[in-house]
């Protein structure tokens, strides 16, 4: 069902793109005065040579990971060509929303300078024209044809990969925007230059020859005036979108959650121990939740809507300091802090938490974010959801087990053997649905997180204290 959603959304965005690039970026650089790569990289390897057996491997490799769900759509979604959807996926990681519309400055910075970067990939695509994975072993791609097709690539080279240096170049010029987002954009360019392999459109060596495509073009790039004099314009709107961190003391827009709903059941996880972490989150001095007045009025309204059902909500977590995140970011980078791993995260070693799990930025900081799920007033006792608050694996998810566009359950067990039952399913969706109905937009990976559509501080993020 996963497949289905990014299709439609793959297809409304590649409308846009025909229209948004009718013609192509001018680059910074003219080709002539940028290197030449094929006097840079070495030739693909020889089919007889150990680089090559290594390129056999990691084709085979590829196709181990297409059986995990997840990665496999995401391969399938990396396919796609074009820079809305690019910049898109790097949104998340950058922080901030790329469009054309939104972020203009950014925009013009990005589609140049990828393009400045990435066009000597032709020469020697079209010197070697190797042939491409899927051909060589007479198969197709893994991508069923609506994200690139066999005949799309049949007749382009494989070495270097375009897609892996536009990824890489895409990173290497967003992390000079924003350098706080470096981690999380690499990361996410490590796993966009896999997917190619994943889906058979590369051979590793491809994938590494474009990587250094991308360094080698980036490296260039600050010959330009131009390119230089639109990397200040674009940090300038990035600092001005991004919003400044408001002061300590600064909790005038917000309210307690019980002063609107009181009759809200609390169990703030970051107040006590039960948590990812195992201790005491810094900023959390009193166990209570605040919210913005526009989120927690909101919140009013799903709480009457789920008490006419029969139901009370409880909450998690709610607006939550800057300084929490930081808190989170320091135990994430320490590998022996693992205590406990066997009630939050025991498929997962703990150096994948990060981008994948736990972001730098938060939109609980923001003030119009709440973690919560229901409890039941007949039996007095918390719903059951078929997973635990903070879980991080894809059990986690709102489409585990079913589609929850639809409310359909499908059943369906994770790569670890955990599936969910119909009734578990069902009660998810009771509280998606209210929370939808009011206002809040989930979000897809954790079914019990909700944003405000509306926030009203969308790009500012806090830091005082939740305390008595």
């Amino acid at each position: 069902m996963k497949t289905l959603k990014y299709l439609i959304i793959i297809a409304l965005m590649m409308s846009g793109y025909v229209s948004s690039q009718a013609q192509d970026p001018v680059p910074y650089l003219p080709l002539k005065q940028m290197p030449n790569i094929i006097n840079c990289l070495p030739a693909p390897p020889d089919s007889t040579s150990e680089m090559f057996q290594h390129d056999i491997n990691r084709f085979f490799w590829g196709k181990e990971q297409r059986l995990d769900p997840d990665r496999a759509a995401m391969a399938k979604r990396d396919a796609v060509w074009g820079y809305n959807y690019v910049l898109d996926i790097f949104s998340e990681p950058f922080g901030i929303h790329i469009s054309q519309e939104e972020t203009p400055e950014i925009w013009e910075l990005m589609l140049r300078g990828i393009t400045t970067v990435t066009q000597i990939r032709k020469a020697p695509k079209q010197h070697y024209m190797r042939q491409r994975p899927f051909m060589h072993f007479h198969e197709h791609l893994f991508t069923d044809g609506a994200e690139e097709s066999d005949a799309d690539l049949a007749t382009d080279g494989s070495y270097p990969s375009g897609h892996t240096a536009t990824a890489w170049a895409t990173a290497l010029i967003l992390a000079e925007l924003n350098p706080a987002s470096a981690d999380a954009l690499f990361a996410r360019a490590y796993k966009y230059s896999e997917s190619r392999v994943i889906v058979g459109a590369h051979w590793q060596s491809d994938i590494e020859a474009g990587r250094l495509v991308a360094a080698i073009g980036y490296s260039q790039l600050h010959n330009s005036p131009e390119y230089c004099e639109q990397m200040a314009r674009a940090k300038a709107e990035y600092n001005r979108l991004s919003g400044a961190t408001v002061a300590t003391d600064d909790c005038s827009g917000f309210v307690r959650v019980t002063d609107v709903v009181p009759d809200a059941i609390l169990e703030i996880r970051y107040y006590s121990t039960y948590n990812f972490v195992g201790e005491r989150i810094d900023g959390y001095f009193a166990p209570i939740a605040m919210l913005t007045r526009e989120a927690a009025t909101a919140l009013k309204a799903v709480s009457d809507d789920l008490k006419a059902q029969g139901y009370r909500l409880k909450i998690f977590d709610a607006y939550r300091p800057q300084r929490a995140v930081d808190h989170f970011m320091r135990w994430a980078q320490d590998l022996d802090a693992t205590q406990m791993k066997q009630y939050f995260y025991p498929d997962l070693n703990k150096d994948v938490l990060i981008p994948d799990y736990i972001a730098r930025k938060s939109g609980h900081t923001r003030g119009s974010t709440v973690d919560l799920t229901l409890f039941d007033m007949r039996t007095e006792r918390e719903v059951d959801m078929g997973g635990t608050f903070d879980w991080f694996g894809p059990e986690s998810h709102p489409d585990f087990g079913g589609n929850p566009d639809t409310g359909k359950f499908t059943g369906g067990k994770s790569p670890k053997g955990r599936k969910i039952t119909r009734e578990q399913f069902n009660n998810r969706m009771i509280l998606r649905n209210a929370m939808m109905r009011h206002g809040f937009k989930p979000l897809d990976t954790e079914w019990w997180h909700f944003t405000l559509k509306n926030e009203p501080y969308p790009n500012t993020y806090f830091t005082f204290p939740l305390k008595h």
